[in-house]
């Protein structure tokens, strides 16, 4: 079984919301693609007895815990008083963070208050964590079962001290066997419907199935044990797949998740050098925006005369519309794939977020055509980021469909 991990971190600003707790969720993913079972993310504010109970706490149920925050110069930090009152540790002098802290300032012509001398007392037989990016050094040091280490909140000084520092030792000091993450990337299908697809699949106790929605795509994951035979990895990988059809867009087969829908039509464009034209209304140009610099947008417009000229239209009546409009544009374009985008309802009826608007996407090419109708729901700057990105999902499917199957058309329903 993998080492339990803790995340901890200390700060009014942190519990009080003034600040988002960006560390605890990057710390979390490294710690998880070095091999560690995160358990818990807690946090704490400048409270002297509740750091002190949720040390001693940790001690007993974790491996190891990983604390930010709470290493400067003033009152309200307290990381250290608290590790050498709860641990029994008392706080000494360590005249090389003193010289380090000293030569920090100097070098950059400043004095250093008397108030950063603080940062110089550790507890007794902590390790010290040098800081090569700020005043406060780090330190580490074991209090029962757990191995704790005591980093700065300022993430530009926490994440290099983390990687060139910490995951070293942690490497050294657990035996960890990292896991494989799978993330199947999705559009144009909901979180409801994902798990009503997938209802019935069976998936084995060393695997961990979790679901992740943003704004532009919905995420299914999949941490697989280093122990997890490669060849039912790709089993069940491929039986999600079939079961979510050409609504998966990208599979990562690593942590880095890269793969995001533009990066992916990016390579099929480079890759059959194809030239794209869109004429859009209801994403207002932000689908053209999202493609900003990439070489093969060839034209882009938005269309506002069309909201006029389409209001009251049927579904059938869009398609019809939007493919005559394709059918005029195309022979002057020097594109290959033309998309429009159409939808028939007001633009009062666009900005009510009670109401609900259906988008019908068109794309024309030399080699056959597709389309799809969504009902978007929600805020007008939702509707218009769901219409941006699900015309450009119309592109993708076109590129990586069959050549044989060049002529599809799709519905969905989404909020």
């Amino acid at each position: 079984m993998n080492p339990i991990l803790e995340i901890f971190s200390q700060g009014e600003e942190v519990v009080s919301g003034q600040i988002v707790d960006t560390n605890a969720a990057w710390l979390a993913e490294n710690a998880v693609r070095l091999g560690f079972n995160v358990s818990r993310h807690t946090a704490v504010g400048d409270k002297l007895n509740d750091l002190m109970a949720l040390l001693n706490a940790i001690a007993e149920r974790a491996d190891c815990c990983i604390c930010t925050g709470g290493l400067g110069p003033t009152s309200d930090d307290l990381t250290a008083q608290a590790v050498a009152q709860a641990f029994n540790k008392p706080l000494f002098f360590d005249e090389i963070a003193y010289a380090q802290m000293s030569h920090y300032f100097q070098i950059r012509n400043r004095s250093m208050p008397e108030s950063n001398r603080k940062q110089a007392f550790l507890p007794e037989n902590a390790e010290r964590i040098d800081n090569d990016f700020g005043t406060a050094p780090g330190f580490s040091l074991r209090h029962k079962r757990c191995w704790f280490v005591f980093l700065p909140g300022v993430p530009s000084e926490m994440r290099p001290m983390f990687l060139e520092k910490v995951q070293p030792a942690l490497k050294s000091r657990f035996a960890l066997k990292p896991g494989r993450l799978v993330t199947l990337r999705t559009m144009g299908i909901g979180e409801s419907d994902i798990q009503q697809r997938l209802q019935s699949l069976v998936v084995d106790p060393q695997v961990q199935l979790g679901f992740r929605a943003n704004g532009n795509e919905v995420q299914v994951k999949l941490l697989f044990t280093a122990e997890f035979p490669e060849t039912a990895c790709e089993r069940l990988i491929a039986e999600i797949h079939a079961s979510l059809g050409a609504h998966v867009f990208n599979i990562d087969r690593s942590d880095d998740l890269s793969g995001d829908l533009i990066a992916v039509i990016d390579q099929l464009m480079a890759a059959g050098e194809h030239k794209l034209a869109v004429i859009e209304t209801a994403s207002q140009g932000l689908l053209a925006a999202k493609c900003n610099g990439r070489p093969w947008l060839q034209a882009a417009c938005f269309e506002q005369a069309l909201l006029t000229s389409v209001l009251g239209f049927s579904a059938d009546q869009l398609f019809e519309t939007a493919k005559a409009l394709a059918l005029e544009k195309q022979p002057r374009s020097e594109a290959d794939l033309l998309l429009i985008q159409l939808f028939a309802e007001s633009y009062q009826h666009y900005c009510d977020k009670s109401q609900s608007i259906t988008v019908v996407s068109y794309l024309l090419a030399r080699a056959g055509q597709c389309q799809t109708i969504h009902t978007i729901a929600g805020p007008a700057n939702h509707k218009q980021n769901q219409a941006a990105m699900l015309g450009l999902d119309l592109v993708r499917r076109y590129l990586q469909a069959p050549t044989a199957s060049k002529s599809a058309s799709a519905s969905s329903s989404l909020c």
